[in-house]
């Protein structure tokens, strides 16, 4: 049986029936409980899920795997990401389990679904999730007497982390009590809602709602926040309420995006501000940012700390972060990880209330004039090359071969950075082209200090890709 292909980067993804049948679901969860044991971990696990109509039958499939390797199943019912990986960090009804498994396909189409793994406090990724691929083909099918026997289900333990989640954000932010703004919120039918409801009328936060109630068929629009058509819906109805704050959520509450009137904050620009609201408490904020951000964050956060580049990727990002002790990390995508006064993972309901601090220190006009006034750089949105799963990487390291020696009419060339794919630095500006960690593709971004200057960086990096696929 084929499975390899839905162990990937970060996360195991697939299509539910199709790829996430019962047997690989279970098997899944008795090989994670090897491990568990494997590590001489505590034999436990939390387990909590999203929206879409097939995670609580996942969930048994899952608890059936781990329960046969006599792991203690700690449920957490229908939760954001953020929730699962908060019961990690902390003691939940007398309960401390450094393990979890977030049952959510994120902002994928509904018919997906996917297992996103912790293990001691830790993400669970890149050669690990493979390895588990590995083990787990060479032990199907299991016969049906390894399975554990559906009676097992009775043992497992129900814990409220949602709530303690709620009661902790609701005193963390308790300053921002009676917020003197309105704000739009948009959870886009993922859920969002379900935690972060409460904790608004717990601050006494004046807002409005957007499809707060979880439906993982998303029949208003598809749960990404990264796409600018995503949020028409957010904008017409700050234009219709005259409101100047808007947040939007991913389907699984991980990724955000904060808009105003007239601005839509990448995840380097809220890195700049969040650095700077630090700065008043750190002599020297530590910022880590991802290949694709722009240099004017980097630039914004060396005068006030210092910026470290790193890899695309929440799993890298969490794990580098941790590392280096940093106070923040960002991608550009609206995953924003705080380890300042927070755990240092991605919560986007977190990060949310993190945004609204800085109304506090600017109206909502005048945090857009603080990200008017950054110097101005011309940039391409991302934009994917399709190719293949084996040839992915293998075009960049030909592309890495050939800036050695590169055509006479090349842009002069002052870098390249290859901590993920190649980062080329011209003499004002630099382009992007790296391979997806998810899907066959290759990735793109030029950015430069004019519009033409951009445009033939990307024209001369594109017609050397284009050399080298033979």
């Amino acid at each position: 049986m084929q499975i390899q292909h839905i162990f990937r980067e970060y996360d195991i993804r697939g299509i539910f029936e199709k790829d996430l049948t019962q047997e690989v679901v279970c098997g899944i969860g008795r090989e994670l409980g090897r491990c568990i044991k494997d590590s001489h971990l505590p034999p436990c696990i939390h387990i909590g899920y999203d929206a879409r109509t097939h995670s609580p039958t996942l969930f048994n499939w899952l608890a059936e795997g781990f329960l046969s390797e006599d792991i203690k199943v700690f449920a957490l019912g229908l939760i954001p990401t953020p929730v699962a990986y908060f019961a990690t960090f902390n003691t939940i009804d007398s309960i401390v389990c450094p393990n979890s498994v977030m049952i959510t396909g994120s902002h994928n189409p509904p018919q997906y679904n996917g297992f996103k793994i912790t293990i001691n406090q830790s993400p669970f990724y890149g050669e690990q999730i493979r390895a588990l691929g590995a083990k787990l083909e060479q032990n199907l099918p299991y016969t049906k007497k390894q399975n554990a026997d559906s009676k097992n289900l009775q043992k497992i333990q129900n814990l409220n982390a949602k709530q303690a989640y709620i009661d902790f954000l609701s005193t963390h932010f308790a300053h921002l009590k009676d917020f003197p703004y309105p704000v739009v919120y948009d959870c886009g039918n993922g859920v969002a809602g379900v935690a972060l409801a409460q904790i608004l009328k717990n601050l006494n936060i004046s807002y409005t709602p957007l499809f707060f109630e979880p439906d993982g068929t998303f029949p208003n629009h598809h749960p990404d926040p990264s796409e600018e058509k995503n949020l028409t819906m957010l904008k017409e109805k700050m234009a219709q309420k005259q409101i100047h704050i808007g947040i939007a959520f991913d389907g699984d509450a991980d990724r955000l995006a904060l808009l105003t009137t007239h601005h839509n904050y990448k995840g380097d620009e809220l890195a700049i501000l969040f650095a700077k609201d630090m700065k008043k408490h750190f002599l020297s904020p530590i910022v880590i940012g991802e290949v694709k951000c722009s240099q004017i964050m980097y630039d914004e956060i060396n005068k006030i700390g210092k910026a470290v580049m790193y890899k695309t990727g929440h799993s890298n990002l969490k794990v580098k972060l941790k590392e280096l002790n940093a106070h923040l990390a960002a991608e550009m995508s609206g995953h924003l990880f705080f380890n300042d006064r927070y755990f240092g993972y991605d919560d986007a309901i977190y990060a949310s209330f993190r945004a609204l601090e800085l109304f506090l220190g600017y109206t909502p006009t005048e945090l857009e004039s603080a990200i008017h006034a950054l110097p101005r750089l011309y940039s391409t949105d991302e934009e994917k090359i399709h190719t293949t799963e084996e040839q992915k990487f293998t075009l960049i390291s030909a592309l890495k071969e050939a800036l050695k020696n590169p055509p006479k009419d090349f842009p002069i060339l002052k870098d390249i950075i290859d901590i993920d794919g190649l980062r080329v630095v011209f003499e004002n500006g630099w382009g992007l082209v790296r391979a997806s960690n998810t899907t066959p593709v290759l990735v793109t971004r030029f950015e430069a200090t004019s519009k033409e200057e951009c445009e033939r960086y990307k024209t001369a990096l594109l017609k050397l890709l284009e050399s080298v696929k033979g």
